[in-house]
């Protein structure tokens, strides 16, 4: 099952509001909206891509425990980017001084505000192209570092602002860069 769009037209919009409120009263959809006003709706991942997004967000936030330096987000949390999309990446960072610059309101719908490191897991069902078309919307919008992880092909994409990606095959470790200083991902059991 792969994701499904649908096409809203522009006299049909909902609201951020009204967007919010239908993801409340649906809480078992993963609902995202592109800039341009339409509706993304995901299936569930199976049991083994949940398993390893889970090891991916269990490590972000082990590492950002003992540093402090931000915030951490699952899949199930929004963002309103820069350009009016809504997205859910698997795994995101926000950096404290970001994040506390948003009112206590904005921090309880969809922030307003672009994470500064994503992830975005391919689950055997995704297509690769809008994941990759994702990571690259995250970048424009003020991600500094992005990791798509291709369990299927044993791959990790790089993006990094201003530069091109950069592909590596199956590594083991990944480092956080300076966006999450002494962050190392252990990827030997997402292989």
């Amino acid at each position: 099952m792969t994701a499904l769009t649908v096409n809203i037209p522009p006299s049909t919009q909902m609201t951020d509001e009204q967007f919010f409120q239908l993801c409340q009263v649906n809480p078992d959809l993963r609902i995202e909206r592109t800039a341009s006003g339409n509706l993304i709706f995901m299936p569930p991942t199976g049991g083994e891509t949940s398993k390893h997004n889970s090891t991916l967000n269990a490590q972000l936030w082990l590492w950002n425990q003992k540093t402090q330096r931000g915030e951490v987000f699952d899949s199930s949390g929004g963002f309103k980017l820069p350009n009016g999309a809504d997205r859910s990446p698997d795994a995101a960072w926000v950096a404290a001084e970001r994040w506390n610059r948003l009112s206590a309101e904005e921090k309880e719908k969809f922030p307003p505000i672009c994470p500064d490191f994503v992830i975005e897991l391919r689950s055997p069902s995704d297509v690769l192209a809008p994941l990759r078309e994702k990571m690259q919307e995250y970048l424009a919008n003020g991600t500094r570092l992005g990791w798509l992880i291709n369990r299927k092909d044993r791959t990790i994409e790089i993006s990094r602002s201003g530069q091109p990606v950069e592909t590596l095959h199956a590594p083991s470790t990944l480092s956080g860069e300076d966006v999450l200083p002494g962050f190392v991902l252990d990827l030997r059991s997402i292989w």
